[in-house]
């Protein structure tokens, strides 16, 4: 059922955040939802935060295919410039990966996320190739930062209503877009190999 962890991988497992619908969401904040997630994880003590993982996808043409996604109804993917999720390393044997954005279940098993919403890279054009980058839940909740202006167009427009609550602001410094640091997707950054330890 479409929202639940599959029976045979939730034997063991209880979610590290409540369900999908009382989340902290946003549409096309991504890098901010997945903040707010790590924060729950902190406050509520269940697991140890050390097993959690921002991950931010893109490409040095940021122009990334991710399947399953809610904005995409249907077989097809969407383009995305870079998408963020949260992998949650159990220490029971298996991980999961918490995606706001998907239609698969919440949170979803690894390898069926991979299968489903990344497919294979021989299918891909080397060019929409995804790269990773994977950041430390404490680390990204100690040093993230956005004053959203990456969501704004050359007029100064919004392209995306901005979440209700105040920019995000780490370290006691204004809130700077050093979330462009924490999206810079390098050459040198692997590809979707880099996600197997966590299976």
């Amino acid at each position: 059922m479409e929202g639940d962890v599959p029976a045979a991988a939730a034997a063991h497992y209880q979610p590290a955040s409540p369900p999908r619908d009382a989340c902290v969401y946003n549409s096309c904040y991504c890098e901010e939802n997945i903040w707010k997630l790590c924060e729950y994880i902190k406050n509520h003590d269940q697991y140890p935060l050390e097993e959690c993982y921002a991950v931010f996808i893109s490409n040095e043409r940021k122009m990334i295919p991710i399947w399953k996604q809610q904005a995409r109804p249907g077989d097809g993917p969407v383009i995305w410039d870079y998408h963020v999720v949260l992998l949650h390393v159990s220490s029971g044997g298996q991980s999961f990966i918490y995606d706001l954005d998907t239609v698969l279940p919440f949170p979803c098993p690894f390898d069926t996320y991979v299968e489903d919403a990344f497919k294979s890279d021989e299918d891909i054009h080397p060019q929409f190739r995804r790269k990773f980058r994977v950041i430390r839940a404490d680390s990204y909740l100690k040093n993230f930062a956005s004053d959203r202006s990456h969501m704004k167009d050359s007029s100064g427009n919004w392209r995306e209503p901005p979440p209700s609550y105040p920019c995000i602001e780490t370290g006691g410094t204004s809130p700077v877009n050093n979330f462009l640091r924490f999206k810079e997707i390098k050459s040198s950054s692997p590809s979707c190999c880099c996600l197997a330890f966590a299976q």
